[in-house]
């Protein structure tokens, strides 16, 4: 089982900076992108961003272009959420998740349907 552990979420205010942290617990096999996925009280699960592990290929909702970034560190099995300019919209619990697809189009990795294994989540919170 792969076991993936969410970190850095917090509070803070509109215009604020957060970066999470996604770090996989145990040796992993047949994981080839990492996502990132959100969900607000009351609303559906939403994709936010994801990002290939060999060719480093990123995807991002347009929701977030411009002010969050996805990276990765493949020796630590950790990938980054930085998140810039947060407004209150960008509240939710944030999920990582891990896909065996080795690539794709952005409506592969967009759907949570392309994702095995989910972390715990972490909240987020933007105030005004």
């Amino acid at each position: 089982q792969v076991q993936l552990v969410e970190s850095g979420g917090g509070s803070v205010q509109a215009g604020g900076s957060l970066r999470l942290s996604c770090a996989a617990s145990q040796r992993t096999f047949s994981v080839y992108a990492m996502g990132w996925f959100r969900q607000a009280p009351g609303k559906e699960r939403e994709f936010v961003t994801a990002i290939t592990w060999i060719g480093g290929r990123t995807y991002y909702a347009d929701s977030v272009k411009g002010r969050f970034t996805i990276s990765r560190d493949n020796a630590k099995n950790t990938v980054y959420l930085q998140m810039n300019s947060l407004k209150p919209e960008d509240t939710a619990v944030y999920y990582c998740a891990s896909s065996g697809y080795y690539s794709g189009s952005y409506y592969l990795f967009a759907s949570s349907d392309s994702y095995r294994y989910w972390g715990q989540g972490t909240q987020v919170t933007v105030s005004s």
